[in-house]
């Protein structure tokens, strides 16, 4: 349930090739306490480091990135890139995010959908990387192409005889394959992308803490762009998202001492990028009034599709 959000285009905070929007971006990458996300409804990276994590941080007038041991993240300037924060309730608390949009007609990606074998990953943020390759899983999506990247030779060979065919087709074996090798995924956008280094978990298993992935065939079968929760005006679709610190919850989503000075941080970052135009109950409360001392019961309102229980959905 929306709390409060931008749906109105000409109100946005200017996120393109200004210099406050690239002041935005090295302050938010170089905060270990933002998280990120890319992908589309059904498959998405999801970049987290901890504070006293080893991290190679890029600020160009034009690009930043965060590079650890276990991910990496870019997000570049785009001049028609639009960003929108919302706020909204979920079965504990509330989620904080913006959304880095792009118009449709700039956002498309390749839109493949069968294995792809790309060649080297030359733009690889560690250098090590890009002798390796690109395969695109051939996932269809609008804004996002999903690869993975491959080092080892005789994973290449075994890939290469399945290229052309879906991933998810009967008999295919390739996606046993690239589970059981657990390689680099690679998720890019026009607006960037995100790279996940640490395992693939079993089906039985859970996803690491800090990057890791999800894809989930049957929501990608939607074709949607994003939840139907989410607030995106109509004619631009989110390329990236990020989730400033929250202030009642720490990064891996437990309940954290109230943090007014983050409370305070995200409602300028709205006064920015949102105004309070949709209030879809009688129980929404505005977050500008909330007392730092005691939270509020609240009373959710039934929708019909279930909120994400990821910490970066914050």
């Amino acid at each position: 349930m929306l709390i409060y959000a931008s749906t109105d285009p000409a109100t946005p905070m200017d996120l393109t090739a200004s210099p406050a929007a690239i002041d935005f971006l090295h302050r938010e990458i170089a905060n270990p306490d933002t998280q990120w996300s890319l992908g589309t409804f059904g498959a998405i990276a999801e970049f987290s480091r901890d504070p006293d994590e080893p991290v190679r941080l890029v600020q160009s007038d034009e690009t930043v990135s965060a590079v650890t041991p276990r991910g990496g993240i870019s997000i570049k300037s785009h001049p028609a890139s639009r960003p929108f924060a919302s706020e909204g309730i979920t079965r504990t608390g509330w989620n904080q995010r913006i959304a880095l949009c792009l118009p449709e007609d700039d956002c498309a990606m390749n839109r493949r959908v069968v294995l792809t074998e790309l060649g080297p990953d030359r733009q690889a943020p560690r250098e090590e990387d890009r002798e390796a390759v690109l395969f695109d899983l051939g996932l269809g999506a609008l804004q996002a192409d999903f690869c993975v990247r491959i080092g080892d030779r005789d994973l290449k060979r075994r890939l290469r005889e399945h290229t052309g065919r879906a991933v998810f087709e009967a008999g295919n074996p390739a996606m046993g394959m690239i589970l059981e090798a657990t390689p680099h995924r690679v998720f890019i956008s026009r607006l960037g992308r995100i790279e996940v280094y640490q395992p693939i978990p079993p089906p039985t298993g859970k996803s690491p803490e800090g990057p890791h992935t999800h894809v989930l065939p049957r929501l990608l079968k939607s074709g949607r762009t994003h939840p139907a929760t989410e607030p995106v005006p109509e004619g631009l679709v989110p390329c990236a998202h990020l989730y400033p610190a929250h202030p009642a919850r720490d990064g891996l989503g437990e309940a954290r001492p109230f943090d007014t000075l983050r409370h305070h941080a995200f409602q300028q970052m709205m006064a920015r990028a949102a105004i309070p135009r949709h209030w879809r109950s009688s129980d929404a409360w505005s977050m500008r009034c909330w007392p730092a001392s005691r939270p509020r019961r609240l009373r959710p309102a039934v929708t019909a599709e279930p909120v994400s229980a990821s910490p970066c959905g914050r």
